[in-house]
């Protein structure tokens, strides 16, 4: 397992973190969660990414029970806040990151968080008001660093604009060879600034496992046939992108690589990328998907998947 500085902090992660969304607590048995995290820590990760409203708790007291007793300096642990959590508790106003932190530091039984996480823009609380509660929460040793998920360039900036506050050190994007966008304006802003990528659904929901036949439909029990995600599986799912992803196959066996493999390298290739989380319902895949970790992969191959997947989603030549 090779280890990625994040952004501006004194923080070194695994190329590959742990996830918990739709998984741990609430989708899978406890006892095969903890085989998960258990191999996580055989294979050198050492980063491991929750949210409160992940189960609506359930994932961050899956986490306390199951690292109790574990040396807390031998691992990261990143969670966030803004999701509800009941009728009347969501957002970034002062009042509900104090309260929802404490909620959190609670269930995973931990005195601290190495990061705590924005989950998303709040339009309805001042940025002032976040950006001086999380300052607080970071000078009370509660958080040692800051971080956002899916924040607007703009916003972004206008955090970065104020003094006298802590800085975040990460974004959370979703990022995949199925979804480049953070290149457009989030990278290069956060290259430029101290902030390193931290990049979910880097297999796009799995599709990029290759686990699904684009003449077939979904198996019973896969995400893709509950598309839970308001329709977002639905493009991932088109024909078109199946059949371009069955492509890929042999160019990531040119590479030495399982397909997998292949598109955790492929984001790893960005150096503003710190970590690709990865989620995990059986130890097999988390040993499969931290081997990409460090890998070196021909751009060609690369570019030649780039171009494969290009002409699927907009069905122009690359």
């Amino acid at each position: 397992m090779k280890y990625r500085k994040l952004g501006d902090s004194d923080l070194e992660v695994s190329e590959i973190a742990l996830g918990s969304w739709l998984t741990y607590g609430v989708g899978i048995e406890a006892e095969k969660a903890r085989a998960c995290l258990g191999e996580a820590f055989v294979q050198g990760i050492n980063f491991i990414d929750t949210a409160n409203v992940y189960g609506r708790g359930a994932a961050e007291t899956f986490l306390g029970e199951a690292l109790h007793g574990r040396p807390r300096d031998s691992y990261m642990l990143a969670t966030k806040v803004y999701f509800p959590m009941s009728d009347s508790d969501r957002g970034l106003s002062a009042k509900q990151i104090e309260k929802q932190l404490d909620a959190s530091l609670a269930r995973l039984k931990t005195d601290f968080v190495d990061l705590y996480q924005c989950h998303r823009y709040d339009d309805a609380t001042p940025i002032e008001e976040t950006m001086e509660a999380l300052t607080r929460a970071v000078a009370s040793g509660k958080v040692r660093y800051i971080g956002f998920s899916e924040w607007p360039a703009d916003r972004i900036r206008a955090a970065l604009d104020m003094a006298g506050v802590a800085k975040f050190v990460s974004s959370q994007p979703q990022y995949s060879l199925l979804w480049r966008e953070p290149e457009d304006e989030v990278i290069p802003l956060c290259a430029a600034n101290g902030i390193s990528q931290i990049v979910w659904s880097p297999l796009g929901q799995g599709v990029l496992s290759g686990k699904y036949d684009p003449d077939s439909p979904p198996p019973r029990d896969s995400r893709a046939a509950s598309d839970d995600m308001g329709g977002y599986m639905t493009r991932l799912m088109q024909p078109a992108v199946l059949r371009a992803v069955q492509r890929l196959k042999p160019i990531a066996e040119e590479a030495g690589l399982t397909l997998p493999q292949f598109a955790l390298a492929w984001v790893l290739r960005e150096p503003n990328v710190a970590s690709a989380i990865i989620g995990a319902s059986r130890p097999e895949q988390v040993r499969e998907n931290a081997h990409a970790s460090g890998v070196i992969v021909d751009t060609q191959l690369f570019l030649r998947a780039e171009a494969i997947i290009d002409e699927a989603l907009t069905g122009q030549p690359a």
